[in-house]
């Protein structure tokens, strides 16, 4: 029989008090950049379903997730992912925020940052530069299946370039390809 007053005894329940306070705090970390989200006060679904691979530096925040190819999902706009996502969590915001473009008509404008309205329920705003956009944060509650995305969207963008979807260059960035001699001799 045991006695709690024996060396064995107690030396049997720290082990065991450890061995459960490690298994609690190791099942806090965060697994998934869902998680990290969800920590963060952040509907999950503001990412797609197609991540492969994530980093976040839990010091700063700074995190990069990877995507398996660049793709676009439907909210209430069109929303763009590029091959890699990447930005700073805090509370109920994500900062410095690349890799992401809404559409707004036919035009795609960079997501620069996410952030909850903490004074009214129920909405998230996407800072798109020119345009604070804010939208019904149900339409967040899961990640989103994203489609494929053509790496160069063929529409008219301004001079009637084509706008590069991912790459070394931005989606929203206007290329100045050269002409071909085809399309030379058709204009001389």
């Amino acid at each position: 029989m045991f006695s709690l007053s024996s060396p064995f005894s107690l030396i049997l329940i720290l082990l065991l008090f450890f061995s459960f306070s490690a298994s609690a705090s190791a099942s806090a970390d965060p697994s998934t950049i869902y998680d990290h989200l969800h920590l963060h006060g952040l509907p999950i679904g503001l990412l797609p379903k197609n991540i492969t691979n994530f980093s976040v530096d839990s010091a700063t925040g700074r995190f990069q997730v990877f995507l398996d190819q660049p793709c676009n999902a439907k909210f209430e706009n069109e929303v763009h992912y590029d091959l890699n996502v990447s930005g700073v969590l805090s509370y109920g915001q994500i900062a410095e925020l690349a890799g992401i473009s809404s559409q707004e008509l036919f035009l795609w404008f960079p997501v620069k940052g996410i952030r909850l309205d903490l004074s009214t329920s129920g909405v998230i705003h996407f800072d798109v530069g020119v345009v604070d956009k804010q939208f019904s944060l149900s339409l967040f509650e899961s990640p989103p299946d994203c489609t494929a995305a053509d790496p160069v969207d063929q529409s008219s963008a301004a001079g009637g370039a084509p706008v590069h979807r991912y790459g070394a260059f931005s989606k929203n960035e206007v290329q100045n390809l050269p002409l071909e001699d085809s399309e030379l001799r058709a204009t001389s």
